[in-house]
């Protein structure tokens, strides 16, 4: 019996736009394995791209708000089943209130992923006693399933500025320390506004150092198999091999990235600029059908 099911392969297919009986021999190679079958592909030269967020079957609109002296801010990822409804009036005005109401709540702070058990979920929201009875409720009235999928709240000493696209559909938010008021405000939006628009590629971390080990090494084992092929010598692909992961960093730490209006500038350029005690803290970006 296979490892995997006929899903499994229309999620390999659209992470990594390979053909699917490619996608086929890289689940049996993994054992069904979504990871292992990816890396398996990207060795091979398979994968044309990887979106390595992944895929998540929802609809939905992404709201963010700040405080107006920037201290604070938060961001929510409000999901349902159709485009039809996400594009509902009340469905956005509850997304809102959902933001609203996460800003105003100071025992909030930082990423949450899975927002159904969250200390959010139980809180009180109007009339209806918690938000998670307001859910259940909306649920019944629209006739979707009505899910927030995840959220976050930034607050500290800094600055903290937020974008979301014109769609509602992928949005950031971005907080600073050693820098306040107007100008950081402004700053954190900028480059929130560069997050959102992942170019040219979506960070994963504000420093070299802050992107994980696991994913260092994993792109490290691809390189090395593909340089390996090459046939050149031992030093010579250990050479090769140091550029990619050099060229990955650079790709994927925002501190790093050209900015996206600017590419003669990086985002650390952007920060200098602001003042030497200007720094990003940290940032959180969510897209609807993204993990």
């Amino acid at each position: 019996m296979a490892a995997y099911t006929a899903k499994d392969v229309s999620t390999l297919r659209q992470r990594t736009q390979a053909g699917m009986m490619d996608c086929k021999k890289a689940l049996e190679e993994s054992a069904g394995d979504m990871e292992q079958a990816v890396e398996w592909l990207r060795k091979k030269g398979i994968a044309r791209g990887e979106n390595r967020a992944g895929r998540a079957a929802s609809e939905g609109k992404v709201v963010a708000v700040a405080s107006p002296d920037g201290k604070s801010g938060a961001i929510v990822e409000l999901n349902s089943e159709t485009d039809f409804v996400a594009r509902n009036d009340v469905f956005g005005q509850t997304a809102e209130r959902i933001a609203a109401a996460l800003l105003a709540d100071a025992s909030q702070d930082g990423v949450v992923a899975n927002a159904e058990q969250s200390p959010l979920m139980s809180a009180r929201f109007g009339d209806a006693g918690s938000l998670q009875e307001h859910l259940k409720q909306f649920t019944g009235t629209i006739g979707e399933n009505i899910v927030l999928r995840r959220y976050a709240r930034f607050s500290g000493s800094g600055a903290v500025g937020s974008y979301v696209h014109h769609n509602g559909k992928v949005g950031a938010l971005v907080e600073l320390a050693g820098i306040t008021g107007e100008a950081g405000i402004q700053l954190a939006r900028t480059i929130a506004e560069h997050i959102t628009a992942g170019v040219p590629t979506v960070p994963v971390a504000v420093n070299r150092e802050d992107v994980s080990s696991e994913l260092v090494d994993r792109e490290r084992r691809i390189f090395s198999e593909q340089a390996a092929a090459s046939g050149k010598p031992a030093n010579i692909i250990e050479k090769m091999v140091s550029g990619r992961i050099d060229k990955y960093y650079k790709e994927v730490t925002l501190v790093d990235q050209p900015w996206v209006r600017d590419d003669s500038k990086s985002i650390a350029d952007l920060v200098t600029a602001a003042g030497s005690g200007a720094s990003i803290r940290r940032f959180a970006r969510f897209q609807i059908g993204q993990e």
